[in-house]
């Protein structure tokens, strides 16, 4: 119990430290770089398109083609949480049926004719990047063509103006492509940021699922910087054969926080984003 109360109460600090704002906060897309003026570059690795930013001014402090349109995967998938919590309260439920289930995995594990609470299918979302979790999500805030569009208008408003949604879940395929760039990415998740619920759920290792046979069933955060890289807030995962591996992690230290978006690469980016928030962190 002791345990149980000493982690939540440092989410809840997390939180309280994460979603305060200055009085003054320069949006991304206002701190971008002199076209004439490269960004200074982090290490090496094998995305093709990243950045480094500062979360609280903004400023971009490193990247290589960071205006760059590629497909965002699964890591689009905290547009649609924040759509849904703009909408609906963590306690709503619905029952599964058959066509949440019928999408390629990854999955939650979502069985038709089970109730699930939003809260419940927004960790099966975030932490196992349940497509499944994502197409029932989307039935609950209008049906398919209305939550991707929600999607769009959020990514919009928030000043991710470049990102286009086709799919509630990052699942993507000619015809209906999505797109994105590590610029975009940022701000969405910088977005993301001012729902706690959201922090605390990308911040969490694991979660209760219902296993659709009346019990539970636990599930566990995908991203392996949680729990190896300090400080870390939190990220997420994404693989499609369009847009191949991506990666965005956030993380703060001695009172900075930082985002790292890479895209597009043919190999796991958890190594290039350890070193890329390294390099950024050292920075004076």
């Amino acid at each position: 119990m002791y345990r149980w109360r000493r982690v939540t109460a440092l989410v809840a600090a997390a939180v309280c430290i994460l979603t305060a704002s200055p009085a003054h906060v320069v949006p991304l897309s206002a701190a971008q770089p002199n076209a004439n003026q490269p960004l200074a570059v982090p290490p090496g690795g094998p995305a093709r398109a990243w950045l480094v930013a500062d979360m609280v001014s903004g400023a971009i402090l490193g990247g290589q083609d960071p205006y760059g349109a590629y497909a965002p995967a699964s890591t689009i998938k905290p547009l649609l949480a924040m759509v849904v919590l703009d909408q609906l309260r963590p306690d709503a439920a619905a029952r599964a049926n058959q066509s949440h289930t019928q999408v390629e995995c990854s999955c939650a594990g979502v069985v038709a004719g089970q109730a699930y609470t939003v809260r419940q299918l927004l960790d099966g979302l975030l932490l196992v990047s349940g497509n499944d979790a994502a197409n029932m999500l989307a039935d609950m805030v209008g049906g398919y063509r209305i939550a991707v569009a929600k999607m769009n208008a959020k990514a919009a408003a928030v000043g991710a103006r470049s990102t286009r949604s086709n799919s509630p879940s990052g699942l993507d395929g000619p015809g209906w492509e999505s797109v994105s760039s590590p610029h975009d990415l940022a701000v969405i998740y910088r977005a993301a940021l001012k729902y706690p619920m959201l922090v605390q759920i990308m911040h969490q290792r694991v979660a209760l699922f219902p296993d659709g046979m009346g019990g539970m069933r636990q599930i566990a955060n995908q991203d392996a910087l949680l729990s190896t890289y300090p400080g870390f807030i939190g990220g997420k995962t994404g693989f499609t054969n369009l847009a191949r591996e991506t990666y965005v992690a956030m993380a703060q230290r001695n009172g900075r926080r930082l985002i790292t978006v890479l895209m597009y690469s043919q190999d796991d980016l958890q190594d290039q984003a350890r070193a890329v928030l390294d390099w950024g962190f050292n920075r004076t």
